[in-house]
């Protein structure tokens, strides 16, 4: 069998283990070594690369697809943006022809009025050339009477019956 080592100690010292003739540091040294070879022998970083490599097959996917999303966004904007100018284009048509038809309808109002105006003013003088024909025909119907009456009042007074009798013959013989 093997002879036991005799250690020596030093005063203030410490003695280090050993496990199997090795010391602490080289048994760390062993075990990730060995660790790493059994990660190894099941294809640990082959399992680690190829779920690196889905995980950014993932994520360049997501890229292009947020890439043409943007893109379509972008059309849809540019799009949108032409629509808005076209409406503001209309709109602005809208308001200049209703701007025309405005100044259309003041200015057939302003005739209409002045045409309005001048038939109630043809009217009113109308009315009133009545109204004067009304007047100047009672003033000869009143004028007529007045006559007839001041003839009659002088006949009676200057024709007596033997006068009557001598005109009555005088119109009967110019007959």
């Amino acid at each position: 069998m093997a002879e036991p080592t005799t250690h020596t100690e030093v005063p203030g010292e410490h003695a280090e283990p050993h496990a199997f003739g090795l010391t602490a540091p080289a048994v760390v040294a062993l075990a990730m070594i060995v660790v790493l070879v059994i990660l190894i022998w099941k294809k640990v970083p082959a399992a680690i690369g190829k779920g690196l490599d889905a995980k950014i097959a993932t994520i360049r996917a997501q890229l292009d697809e947020a890439k043409a999303l943007r893109e379509e966004a972008e059309a849809l904007k540019a799009e949108y943006e032409a629509k808005a100018k076209a409406a503001d284009a209309d709109a602005a048509g809208i308001v200049e022809r209703a701007r025309a038809e405005a100044q259309g309808i003041i200015a057939k109002a302003g005739t209409d009025a002045e045409a309005l105006v001048a038939r109630r003013q043809a009217m009113a003088e109308a009315k009133i050339a009545a109204e004067e024909r009304a007047a100047i025909d009672e003033l000869r119907a009143t004028t007529a009477r007045a006559a007839t009456a001041a003839a009659t009042r002088l006949i009676a007074e200057r024709n007596d019956a033997a006068n009557g009798a001598k005109l009555v013959d005088q119109a009967i013989a110019g007959l």
